[in-house]
C-alpha cells in the first residue's frame, strides 16, 4: 500500500489535499479517500488503506476531533504504532491523544522551508522511512470488471538536452491517451502516471499503491531528425517483461512507432481491438511531424508558461496551422492563447480572432473537447465579457470529455462571475485535481469559499494556491500570474506585509498588464489598503472595457474599499469611459446599417 494514509475530517478537504501535494513532492506515496474509485467498497477499501500504511497522519482540527471515523482511526494507528497526529488549527485533542506528541502546523501556508514542516518530515521519514516494514503484500491486478489495468510512466529523456523534455513527455502522454480509446483496458490517469516523473519507484509497489496489473515503460532519444525510442511492458506485481522493442526511426515515422507500440501492448495483454478503436489509434491529429514537434511544444508552453510568452504561443500555432491547416488542436491553442491576449488589451489580438480559430477547430473536429472550450473563452471574453454567451459551448465540451482542464477551468471562471460559487468550486477544484502544477484554479476557487463563507476551505485552498505558485516562482521569478495568486494568498493568510512586498516587485517585474495589476489591486483590498489599491487600478480602469468594469462591480474581492472615496470616483470614472464606447459602438453600427 502507500507509505501515508491521511485522516481528515470531510470539512478539512482542501487542506488535506495540501498536505497530500506535499508529501508526494517529497517522495511519499499518500492515500487519501480522492483515490477511492467507482465502484470499490467504501469501508473495506479504507480499511485495508490504514492498515497497510507505514505511517498514518491524523490532521486534527475542531471537526476532526468531532469525527467518529477520524477519532477511529487515530485509535488504530496509535494501537498499531504508526499513528502521526499534526494539529492543523487550535482545538481540544480527544483526552486518549493527549499525551502523544502532536506537530504543531496550525500556522503552515504550505512552504516547505518553514522549520516546523522540516521538523514534522523529519518524524514521518523516522516511521516511514529506514527502518520501517515492509507494507504487506496487496493484490494488484485487473479492475474490478476483469480489464487490464495499466500505467504508463513518463518516458524518460535520453537526449542530453534538458530542452527536449517536452518531446519525451508528448510521446509519453500520446500514447497513454490512445491506449485509453481501448475499452477492454483500464488506464492510469496522465497526472497521476507524471506524477513519478523522475522518481524510482519499484512495479510490485506501483502495483500495490495504484492496483495496476501493468506498467509501461521507456525513453527517448533525440538527435536531430533521428529519433531512438526503446518501450518495455511489465507485469506490475512480479516485475517480469511480457515485451520490449526499440525502435530506431526518423521523426516523420514518430506516428507509426506510437500505433505499433500501442497495438503491441493489445497484443500481449490479449485484448480484442474493435474496428472502431484501432481508427480512432490511427487516426492523428496531424500526420506533418515538424507541425506535431512544435505542437508538443506549444502544449508544454500552454501549461507551464506565464502570461508573457502567450504571443510567443500564437506565433508557433500559426507556424503549425501553415504547416497543416486541418490541425484542429492546434487551431484551439491559437484561440485560448489569442482570448487571453485581447482580454488584458494587448495590441493586436482580440477575441473575435480568436473565435475565428476556435469555430475552425471545431469545424475540422466536432468531438474536441478542446476545440468548444476555446470557442467558449473567445465567446466570453470578449469586450462585452458576457459570460454567458459561452455557456453551450463548454456544456458541450464538458459532454465531450468530463475531464477536460480547459473546460472545467472556465467553467468555474463562468459560474463564479455569475455568482453561483457552489457550481464554482466544483469546476473548479476538478481543474485543480486535473493538473496538479495549475496555479489559476487554485487561485480562483479561493474567492468562492470565502463568497459562501467558508473561511476553513478557504484558507486552506489559498495556503495551496501560495504552494503552487511558489514553485512555479522558484523557478520563473517574474512568472506574472502566479505573482498575483501569490500577493493574494499571502493576504488571505494575513502575512500583509509579504503581500505589500510581492505587490511592489509584482509591478517592478511586469508594469504594463493591466491584469496583474488588477489582481495585485484585489490582493491589497483583501487588506483594507484602499490607497494602494487604487494607485493600482488607476492604470487600469483606462484600459478596461464595459464587460470588464461589470465584472469589478460584481467581485466580491473588492467589497472591502467600495466605499472608499477614490474608488467610488475611479468606478465613476471607467462607467464614463465605457458609456463612450457605447454610444461611439452605437454610432458605427448605425452607419453600417
Amino acid at each position: 500500500m502507500s507509505d501515508i494514509f491521511l485522516s481528515y475530517a470531510r470539512d478539512d478537504q482542501a487542506t488535506a489535499r495540501l498536505y497530500a501535494e506535499a508529501l508526494e513532492a517529497e517522495g511519499f506515496s499518500v492515500w487519501w479517500d480522492a483515490a477511492l474509485r467507482s465502484g470499490e467498497t467504501w469501508d473495506e477499501v479504507i480499511e485495508a488503506a490504514l492498515k497497510g500504511a507505514r505511517a498514518v497522519v491524523v490532521l486534527w482540527s475542531p471537526r476532526s476531533v468531532a469525527s467518529r471515523w477520524v477519532r477511529a482511526e487515530a485509535t488504530l494507528a496509535d494501537r498499531a504504532k504508526t499513528l502521526v497526529p499534526v494539529m492543523i488549527e487550535a482545538c481540544d485533542l480527544p483526552i486518549v491523544f493527549e499525551m502523544t506528541q502532536t506537530a504543531r502546523l496550525e500556522q503552515w501556508s504550505g512552504d516547505i522551508r518553514d522549520p516546523a514542516w522540516s521538523n514534522f518530515l523529519a518524524d514521518l521519514r523516522r516511521l516511514a522511512g529506514a527502518g520501517a516494514a515492509p507494507a504487506p503484500p496487496v493484490k494488484s491486478g485487473p479492475a474490478k470488471d476483469g480489464r487490464p489495468t495499466i500505467l504508463v510512466l513518463p518516458f524518460v529523456n535520453m537526449s542530453g538536452d534538458p530542452e527536449q523534455e517536452y518531446f519525451s513527455d508528448g510521446v509519453s502522454e500520446d500514447i497513454i491517451t490512445d491506449l485509453g480509446k481501448v475499452a477492454a483496458l483500464a488506464v492510469v490517469s496522465r497526472n497521476t502516471a507524471f506524477s513519478y516523473k523522475g522518481k524510482t519507484v519499484a512495479a510490485a509497489r506501483l502495483a500495490r499503491d495504484l492496483g495496476v496489473s501493468h506498467i509501461l515503460e521507456g525513453s527517448v532519444r533525440r538527435s536531430g531528425q533521428r529519433v531512438r525510442i526503446t518501450a518495455q511492458l511489465l507485469e506490475a506485481a512480479s516485475d517480469s517483461q511480457l515485451w520490449a522493442e526499440r525502435f530506431d526511426r526518423t521523426l516523420d515515422d514518430i506516428f507509426a512507432i506510437q500505433d505499433e507500440i500501442s497495438e503491441a501492448i493489445v497484443g500481449a495483454l490479449k485484448v480484442k481491438l474493435a474496428p472502431a478503436e484501432r481508427r480512432a489509434i490511427e487516426n492523428r491529429p496531424t500526420t506533418h511531424s515538424e507541425a506535431y514537434e512544435l505542437y508538443l511544444l506549444v502544449r508544454q508552453f500552454s501549461r507551464t508558461g506565464s502570461e508573457r510568452i502567450k504571443p510567443l504561443i500564437v506565433r508557433l500555432c500559426q507556424r503549425i496551422v501553415e504547416l497543416d491547416p486541418g490541425f484542429a488542436l492546434a487551431w484551439a491553442q491559437l484561440s485560448l492563447a489569442e482570448s487571453d491576449l485581447g482580454q488584458r488589451g494587448v495590441a493586436g489580438y482580440s477575441a473575435e480572432h480568436a473565435a475565428e480559430a476556435a469555430r475552425r477547430a471545431v469545424a475540422l473536429a466536432p468531438d474536441l473537447a478542446e476545440a468548444h472550450a476555446a470557442l467558449a473563452e473567445a465567446l466570453g471574453r470578449g469586450r462585452a465579457l458576457d459570460l454567458k454567451a459561452g455557456q453551450a459551448s463548454i456544456e458541450t465540451a464538458l459532454a465531450l470529455d468530463p475531464d477536460c482542464y480547459e473546460a472545467r477551468l472556465y467553467a468555474g471562471y463562468l459560474y463564479l462571475g455569475l455568482g453561483k460559487y457552489a457550481e464554482a468550486i466544483i469546476h473548479l477544484e476538478r481543474a485543480v485535481d486535473l493538473d496538479p502544477t495549475a496555479y489559476r484554479a487554485a487561485g480562483m476557487v479561493v474567492q468562492a469559499y470565502q463568497a459562501i463563507g467558508d473561511e476553513v476551505n478557504a484558507k486552506a485552498a489559498s495556503r495551496r494556491a501560495m504552494a503552487r505558485c511558489e514553485r512555479i516562482l522558484a523557478i520563473e521569478p517574474d512568472h506574472s500570474g502566479a505573482l498575483g495568486f501569490l500577493t493574494s494568498a499571502l493576504a488571505d493568510q494575513g502575512e500583509a506585509d509579504r503581500a505589500r512586498q510581492w505587490a511592489r516587485w509584482a509591478v517592478l517585474f511586469d508594469p504594463d498588464n493591466p491584469r496583474l495589476h488588477y489582481n495585485l489591486a484585489c490582493a491589497l483590498a483583501k487588506l483594507k489598503d484602499a490607497d494602494r489599491a487604487c494607485e493600482l487600478l488607476e492604470g487600469v480602469v483606462d484600459q478596461i472595457t464595459g464587460g470588464w468594469l461589470g465584472w469589478i462591480e460584481a467581485d466580491t474581492d473588492l467589497d472591502p474599499i467600495r466605499g472608499h472615496p477614490r474608488f467610488v470616483a475611479l468606478m465613476a470614472r471607467a462607467k464614463a469611459r465605457a458609456d463612450e464606447e457605447n454610444a461611439r459602438a452605437a454610432v458605427v453600427a448605425a452607419s453600417g446599417a
